[in-house]
């Protein structure tokens, strides 16, 4: 760690330590948002990829933890529930990441942020955007290519999926079921990736195992929180949680220019 962080490594480490364990807290509740916590909080200190290899592990293991609470089988009738989103997703997203060196980074985060923000701020106010419980292959499966595409520009697709669940008020324990499944895969792409270009490593491995346990640890206090508030606050403070992620956004998009 010394090598890789320099001569004040441990207090460095601590510090990540605790925004690991506020990431998992936020995704424990919520469900989503443990990147933009993570990532946010270790850029302070560290370089930008050094962060993002940490951000690596904890990512797929909180993300598996958080689609198998309830089972495996759980998992997999979640996964068939929602395989026109996800393919669709999946299909765009292979696409759109050919096309990500055309789109200016500060457009395509402004792209997402504003629309993000907007919806969940009138959520908020008392004019949600609802859709029916059953929209339609045709609409899943838009929400689906708009999710894939922001995902393959960016790496950012939580949001429009979170929107999504969210117009349709899926029941709680379903909704972080699912967001565990989507962002599960999308974190196995994830590792593989970093791992062939090079951002996990050997130097920065013990650092993505190391915030492994302190991410387990918030998002077990933050499932024990989950477990106790009723839907109507849920939705509540995911929507709070969208505006946050919007704002962050934007802000990012703005500093882009």
């Amino acid at each position: 760690m010394d090598a890789l962080l320099g001569p004040d490594w441990l207090l460095l480490m601590v510090f990540a330590w605790a925004v690991a364990i506020l990431g998992g807290l936020v995704k424990g509740v919520v469900g989503f948002a443990m990147p933009m916590v993570v990532i946010s909080g270790l850029s302070t200190v560290m370089p930008p990829d050094v962060a993002l290899a940490g951000l690596i592990l904890p990512t797929l293991v909180s993300n598996v933890w958080q689609a198998l609470r309830q089972g495996v089988r759980a998992a997999l009738g979640s996964l068939a529930k929602y395989r026109v989103f996800l393919l669709s997703g999946m299909a765009v997203l292979l696409v759109s990441a050919q096309v990500v060196r055309v789109i200016p980074e500060a457009v395509m985060l402004l792209l997402i942020g504003v629309p993000v923000m907007i919806y969940a701020g009138f959520a908020l106010a008392g004019r949600p955007l609802r859709l029916p419980p059953h929209p339609g292959r045709r609409v899943e499966a838009g929400i689906g290519a708009v999710a894939g595409f922001f995902g393959g520009i960016s790496g950012v697709w939580g949001p429009p999926t979170v929107a999504m669940l969210t117009a349709l008020d899926t029941e709680k324990t379903e909704q972080m079921r699912v967001q565990g499944v989507i962002y599960g895969m999308g974190a196995v792409l994830l590792t593989g990736a970093h791992t062939a270009s090079g951002v996990l490593n050997r130097a920065t491995l013990p650092l993505s195992l190391s915030l492994i346990l302190p991410a387990l640890f918030g998002l077990w206090i933050g499932f024990m929180l989950q477990d106790r508030i009723d839907q109507r606050l849920f939705r509540r403070l995911t929507l709070a949680v969208l505006v946050i992620a919007g704002l962050n956004l934007v802000r990012r998009g703005i500093m882009s220019f």
